[in-house]
């Protein structure tokens, strides 16, 4: 399986399950649902609005590392976003414009855009000095699809936390696509 072949599905899958997920908080609480973005898990922790826009910039920012290109000052843009998202949470509708915007630009992508970045080395940089050198195969492996789930489901413990109904079902359904005739549970 190629990177492009692992990574893009992956990540438009999980960015529609958020999509569905706020479509479901707006259902069920369209009171709360706007205050939802504040929501934490913990007060050492980011919140939703913030998980959500990390999410949308991670699947674009692996997606550019992996062929070689820098991250545009727009999509730094999003990540700042996301760190001061505690201060000003946005609305709904630039939650989803974020993830939407995520989704355009992997619906732009070749069938084989990831693929040469397998050998390319790329260094990751974090606060506070901390470097990471490595090949565009271990970044995806160990870093990009550990860092993207990590937010999609902070998104989603967060949203459970705060009472919105959803389960299993609403984090994966994009798995009834391979649903064997017969076999879905009657309610």
């Amino acid at each position: 399986m190629s990177l492009t072949e692992l990574l893009v599905p992956t990540f438009k899958n999980m960015l529609r399950t958020l999509s569905g997920l706020l479509e479901k908080a707006e259902q069920q609480m369209p009171d709360r649902a706007e205050g939802l973005l504040a929501a934490r898990l913990t007060a050492d922790m980011y919140p939703l609005s913030s998980q959500l826009r990390f999410a949308a910039y991670q699947a674009q920012e692996a997606s550019l590392r992996l062929r070689g290109e820098s991250i545009p000052s727009s999509l730094v843009d999003v990540a700042t976003e996301g760190r001061h998202a505690g201060d000003v949470p946005g609305s709904l509708s630039q939650a989803r414009a974020r993830i939407g915007e995520a989704l355009s630009f992997l619906d732009g992508l070749s069938g084989d855009a990831l693929d040469a970045g397998a050998i390319l080395p790329i260094t990751l940089e974090l606060p506070r000095g901390i470097s990471f050198d490595m090949t565009g195969e271990d970044y995806a492996r160990d870093w990009v699809l550990a860092q993207f789930y990590f937010h999609v489901v902070t998104a989603y413990a967060i949203l459970r936390q705060q009472g919105v109904e959803i389960g299993k079902a609403d984090y994966v359904p994009h798995m009834f696509a391979y649903l064997r005739p017969g076999t879905r549970p009657s309610a």
